[in-house]
């Protein structure tokens, strides 16, 4: 039987993508779950599983724009795998024929192999490439494990399970390099290709890029962009994290960092300010009453805004395993168009890059964005003495249109007040 592998849909805004990466060639036989291909589109990163265990047929190529519903393949079930079937000794050829006046002609059968007699012959099924490696590098018995693939085959995720401990890195390198067809279908030639010469490459924007580009330009056409600066003494922070981090890390599983004071410092400012916790919708204003923070990560293919929502009531461990949560599945391309919706409020460390200052842009609808930048040990003037402080530089964003510059000066100014004072975010004052 021929399965149809198609793009499924991703979501309502999501009509086409780039098939960018195939992981099995044409001709592979391919197990039930297993990832076959990479789709990107204008929001996310998807991967693409085989709906059933069988020989692929690739109807797409790398590169190609393919629509929603999209046949991109067909899996033969009917393919019995890489795997040569062991030859029954009693099975005739077809040009052999019985011979019966030479009796003598007529081979002995071969002694059996010297196994204990009361030990039954275990059937032993068939087994595609990828669980026979499994099965021999961890010595197991293919009769013990119950199959829960179509007709009881033994799938790859059986296998692994059977093993009840096998690494995430061993679970790549268990993975089968395609055995090659005697007689292999000449590569699909990929639809996109970049134009090279001596001096110059050029290529097509990626979907994510292009919607990037596009939010930019909306943004910076649609709002009256504005942007106010402060700057904040790190030292309490440092200090604070220097002195419990080593608990903390014991207690949580995770590293207490900077962005966790930060949301919450947003939060502090934002119910100081709600005037900034505002989105436009046509003709009217919508005042958010909830504290839905979007921090923007960076990944090779582009920026994406996973969303930590109800900030107010996370805890500083629950915000950082959150944002480290994120940060991995964004750059592993696992990040999914619901981690991304709504927020309103985003913000941005350019700082990990060395940034001193920056005008960050909206993130539309929002109508403020927080630039955090990098800390330098610099002279201030405090109590009348010069003395050296790590010294961040603070930058909001605001749409002028529906914010005032008091606003958002009163907002860096609440941001201020509560990073040099680190008590007040544990006590909410």
């Amino acid at each position: 039987m021929a399965i149809e592998v198609k793009i499924p849909a991703l979501g309502e805004s999501i009509s086409s993508g780039i098939l960018t990466t195939w992981h099995v060639n044409d001709g592979d036989f391919v197990e039930e779950g297993q990832t076959i291909y990479e789709l990107e589109t204008d929001k996310i990163t998807q991967e693409g599983a085989a709906e059933s265990t069988g020989s692929i047929s690739l109807k797409a190529a790398e590169g190609e724009e393919v629509e929603i519903g999209a046949v991109v393949a067909i899996i033969d079930e009917t393919a019995t795998g890489g795997q040569k079937s062991a030859p029954v000794e009693d099975k005739q050829t077809p040009d052999e024929k019985p011979e019966e006046s030479k009796p003598e002609a007529k081979p002995e059968p071969a002694p059996p192999s010297p196994e204990p007699e009361d030990k039954p012959q275990a059937v032993v099924p068939h087994l595609s490439p990828a669980v026979r490696k499994i099965v021999d590098e961890h010595d197991l018995d293919p009769s013990t494990i119950e199959g829960s693939g179509k007709d009881g085959r033994i799938t790859k995720a059986d296998a692994l399970a059977a093993t009840k401990a096998f690494p995430a890195e061993e679970m790549k390198a268990a993975t089968p390099v395609p055995t090659p067809r005697p007689a292999p279908t000449p590569p699909i030639t990929p639809a996109v290709t970049a134009e090279v010469d001596e001096r110059v490459t050029r290529k097509p924007l990626s979907p994510i890029r292009r919607k990037i580009a596009s939010r930019l330009v909306e943004a910076q056409q649609t709002a009256a962009i504005l942007t106010t600066f402060n700057e904040a003494d790190m030292s309490a922070i440092m200090a604070l994290r220097k002195e419990h981090q080593e608990n903390f890390v014991a207690k949580n599983g995770v590293k207490l960092g900077f962005m966790s004071f930060f949301v919450k410092a947003v939060v502090h400012a934002l119910k100081a300010v709600p005037e900034l916790n505002v989105r436009m919708e046509g003709t009217n204003l919508v005042q958010n009453h909830y504290f839905d923070i979007g921090v923007a990560v960076g990944t090779k293919k582009g920026l994406v805004v996973p969303v930590v929502r109800d900030c107010d009531k996370l805890s500083f461990p629950e915000i950082e395993q959150t944002i480290v949560n994120y940060a991995h599945a964004a750059r592993d391309g696992k990040i999914t168009l619901q981690d991304m919706q709504g927020g309103c409020f985003t913000i941005t460390n350019g700082g990990i890059y060395g940034s001193m200052l920056s005008t960050p842009i909206l993130n539309p609808p929002q109508s403020g964005i927080l630039g955090m930048h990098a800390i330098q040990q610099r002279p201030m003037a405090v109590n009348g003495e010069v003395v050296i402080r790590p010294m961040m530089y603070l930058a909001v964003s605001y749409d002028h249109r529906v914010v005032d510059g008091r606003e958002a000066v009163t907002f860096l100014v609440k941001m201020k007040e509560a990073l040099e004072n680190p008590v007040r975010l544990t006590l909410e004052i």
